[in-house]
């Protein structure tokens, strides 16, 4: 039997790199890795885009690379998602199961479904994904209601939507290297399912993925997502507050934090000295270890009480039994995940990408673009077992008024 085969990219355009990661999925059931593109990202602030041109370049300077390393054409994209314009509702809804022998069946199923995803957004507004929470039928918890008896099927979903405009730029700036985006996935879900193990999923678990930019988080219980989000706060605010309280250079600044840097507050720091280069050359001098930390320590600590804010009631030790994890780039700085621990009162602890990934992609900072992949295998999977029609339809009728305008 001839093998048929697809070549897929996963694409991150961040803040501070844009990467990409090219696969090739083989009978819609394996992924073999097969390029890899990074370049300095230009032109985007806090994972929005600002200066078209300059993304677009940098963009396609990774696809490029990809591409030729790979020695082949990407077929379809999975490009993620993030920033402060992206939100949430959750919204239910139930049904009378319609057969007299009370059997529910997959109209029943399709109903209540409709209805919990109805509610209308606000103009310039389109949706990302509707992710669903677990069945209820009679008021039990069921993973697949059909077929089973019961008089009242519920359902709820968590509806991410984000601006038209905004989405539109990063779907333009791929379109102009002649490809095509297959879906669009939150950061936040693509890294998730690289750190979190199914068990933590069933368990309820915390994934916090601390870009240079912004934060996207994700909650899970009982194998469900069941609130995501963004917090306009990273790496890059610790480095910002560091030049402008230590009255030093971003780039020194920026420096110092990944030598010298600390979240946590340290009674031993206090009257330590740190040199600013390290160099001991003209212009080096010395600084106040306990300082950085208290800068450092202000900023993260903001960080992570925003999305305790987000999360609310929903954030408990009870219900975060498998506690947080931590990815992105900026999760490597020394005591994130103790002062994660503080403010959110829960246990913490730095994540890993799985052990199959290359040396080369073993950083947190990739876990996003290796989880588009995965929702790209997943997809294609299901797509040819007929399992899930292919999601054409709304984001991308929405999408193509805006491209026909152009």
């Amino acid at each position: 039997m001839i093998a048929n085969s697809k070549i897929i990219a996963g694409i991150e355009i961040g803040t501070s790199k844009t990467a990409v990661l090219v696969g090739e999925i083989v009978n819609g059931n394996s992924l073999n890795i097969i390029g890899f593109g990074e370049s300095h990202s230009r032109g985007v602030i806090k994972g929005g885009i600002f200066d078209f041109k300059q993304a677009s370049d940098a963009a396609h300077a990774a696809i490029h690379t990809a591409e030729k390393q790979a020695g082949a054409h990407i077929e379809g994209v999975y490009l993620a998602q993030t920033g402060a314009h992206i939100e949430g509702f959750y919204n239910e809804a139930s049904v009378t199961v319609s057969a007299s022998d009370n059997l529910v069946s997959s109209q029943d199923i399709r109903r209540v479904c409709e209805s919990a995803k109805a509610k209308s957004l606000p103009g310039g507004r389109t949706v990302i994904h509707h992710i669903r929470r677990p069945f209820r039928l009679d008021g039990r918890m069921v993973a697949d209601p059909e077929y089973l008896e019961g008089g009242k099927l519920e359902v709820g979903y968590w509806t991410v939507h984000g601006d038209l405009n905004k989405l539109s730029d990063s779907i333009h700036i791929v379109n102009g290297f002649s490809l095509h985006v297959d879906d669009l996935i939150l950061s936040s879900l693509a890294s998730g399912v690289m750190v979190a193990g199914d068990d933590e999923m069933r368990n309820g678990v915390l994934v916090i993925d601390v870009g240079c930019g912004s934060t996207d988080f994700v909650l899970y219980r009982d194998g469900y997502v069941v609130r995501t989000g963004t917090v306009p706060v990273g790496g890059d605010h610790i480095t910002n507050d560091l030049s402008l309280g230590l009255r030093i250079r971003r780039d020194q600044a920026e420096a110092l934090k990944l030598r010298c840097g600390k979240t946590m507050l340290d009674s031993a720091d206090k009257g330590k000295k740190i040199w600013l280069n390290g160099d001991l050359a003209i212009g080096d001098r010395e600084l106040s270890q306990h300082a950085l930390n208290q800068i450092a320590h202000a900023r993260v600590e903001e960080l992570f009480g925003l999305v305790k804010k987000k999360l609310g009631e929903l954030l408990s030790p009870q219900k975060v039994a498998a506690g947080v994890i931590l990815t992105g780039g900026s999760a490597r700085f020394p005591g994130m995940a103790e002062a994660a621990e503080e403010v959110l009162g829960i246990q913490a602890q730095v994540g890993e990408n799985p052990a199959w990934v290359t040396e080369q992609l073993k950083g947190l900072e990739y876990s996003t673009v290796l989880g588009l992949l995965n929702y790209g295998l997943k997809n294609e999977n299901e797509n040819r077992s007929g399992g899930r029609k292919r999601r054409a339809g709304g984001l991308f009728r929405k999408m193509t008024q805006i491209f026909d305008k152009g």
